[in-house]
C-alpha cells in the first residue's frame, strides 16, 4: 500500500480527458517523469462504469494524492462530517496516504441550510479565524485518523477586519491544527501581484519542515496588478523562479503541475514536467554535493 514517502518527483492533476492519453503513453519514455497524480475526491466518491474502472487502472500503477474542493475550513456552517465519512473509506479503499484542503472558505448558510459557492474565498486574517479554522482541522483530521495538509490560497479582496498578514495567519494556523502545509507556488506569485508583497520574502518565511508538496500552475493576467489563479496558462518564468528558491530553501519537495483550464495535448503538458523534474535533479544534485 503506498505511504507518504511514495509522494515524490512530479505530479499531474488527473484531468478526464487525460486519462486515455496517459493510459496509452504509460511506461514509455516521454512519461518517465511522471510519477504521482491528484484527484478531487468530490469527483470520483461515488463513481461507477468507466470511471471506476479508470481510477482502479491509476490506483494499481501510480501513487495518488486527494486534494478537496469543498470541505469549507473556514466556512460558518458545521464541519460535513457526512462527507469525511465518504473520504475516509474512499481514501482507504483506493489506498490513498494524503488528503489536501483549501485554506479558506466555500460555503455559506442561507435559510438555514449550508449553501455551496462556485469559488474559494479567504479567510478573515484574524486570531479569532486562526482558533476556528485550526479547531475544524483538527476535527477533519481525528475523523480521518490522518494529518492532513492545508493549501495557501489565492485571493482577489482582502477582509477590512484581519488584524494580520497572510503569512502569519498561515503559520499560525498550521502550529495550532499541528497539520502539514499544501504550499502553492503559483499562489504566492499570485498574492504578491495583487496585494504589492515580496513573493521571495514571504517564501523565506515558509515553515519549510510542514511542507507535504506543492502546486505549481500558470494563471491569467487581467490587468497589471490583478492575476487570476485560472489554471489555464503556462507558467510563467516568475513563477519558476520562486520554485527554484523553494527548493533551495526546503529541498525537492514533491510538486503537481496543474492544468484546470485550456488544457493541451499531453506531451505540451509533460514539457513542463519535464522542466519541474529538471529542476528537482539539478538541486538533488547539488544538495548531494554539498553532503
Amino acid at each position: 500500500m503506498p505511504t507518504l514517502a511514495d509522494i515524490k518527483g512530479v505530479g499531474l492533476g488527473l484531468k478526464r480527458e487525460l486519462i486515455p492519453q496517459i493510459q496509452s503513453l504509460y511506461q514509455t519514455p516521454l512519461l518517465s517523469n511522471l510519477a504521482f497524480v491528484e484527484i478531487a475526491p468530490e469527483n470520483w466518491i461515488g463513481a461507477g462504469g468507466k470511471a471506476a474502472s479508470d481510477l482502479a487502472w491509476f490506483v494499481e500503477r501510480f501513487p495518488i494524492v486527494c486534494h478537496g474542493l469543498c470541505l469549507s475550513l473556514g466556512g460558518p456552517d458545521p464541519v460535513n462530517t457526512d462527507f469525511l465519512k465518504q473520504v475516509k473509506q474512499f481514501l482507504e479503499f483506493n489506498k490513498i496516504p494524503l488528503y489536501t484542503e483549501h485554506l479558506s472558505y466555500c460555503s455559506d448558510i442561507q435559510h438555514g441550510k449550508a449553501g455551496y459557492l462556485y469559488d474559494l474565498l479567504p479567510i478573515p486574517f484574524t486570531e479569532e479565524a486562526v482558533h476556528y479554522v485550526a479547531k475544524r482541522i483538527r476535527q477533519t483530521q481525528d475523523m480521518l485518523g490522518q494529518r492532513i495538509a492545508v493549501e495557501n490560497a489565492s485571493f482577489y479582496v482582502a477582509a477590512p477586519i484581519s488584524t494580520m498578514d497572510e503569512l502569519t495567519f498561515i503559520k499560525a494556523v498550521l502550529e495550532e491544527a499541528d497539520c502539514w502545509l499544501h504550499l502553492d507556488i503559483n499562489n504566492i506569485y499570485v498574492n504578491s501581484v495583487n496585494f504589492g508583497f515580496n513573493a521571495h520574502e514571504f517564501l523565506r518565511g515558509i515553515p519549510g519542515e510542514r511542507i507535504v508538496y506543492n502546486h505549481v500552475a500558470g494563471h491569467l493576467q487581467v490587468q497589471p496588478d490583478l492575476l487570476v489563479d485560472t489554471h489555464g496558462e503556462n507558467i510563467i518564468d516568475p513563477v519558476w523562479a520562486l520554485l527554484d528558491e523553494a527548493y533551495q530553501l526546503f529541498g525537492t519537495f514533491p510538486t503537481l503541475l496543474e492544468r484546470d483550464l485550456n488544457i493541451p495535448a499531453l506531451p505540451a503538458l509533460i514539457h513542463e514536467i519535464d522542466k519541474i523534474a529538471a529542476y528537482q535533479a539539478r538541486h538533488q544534485l547539488k544538495q548531494t554535493k554539498v553532503a
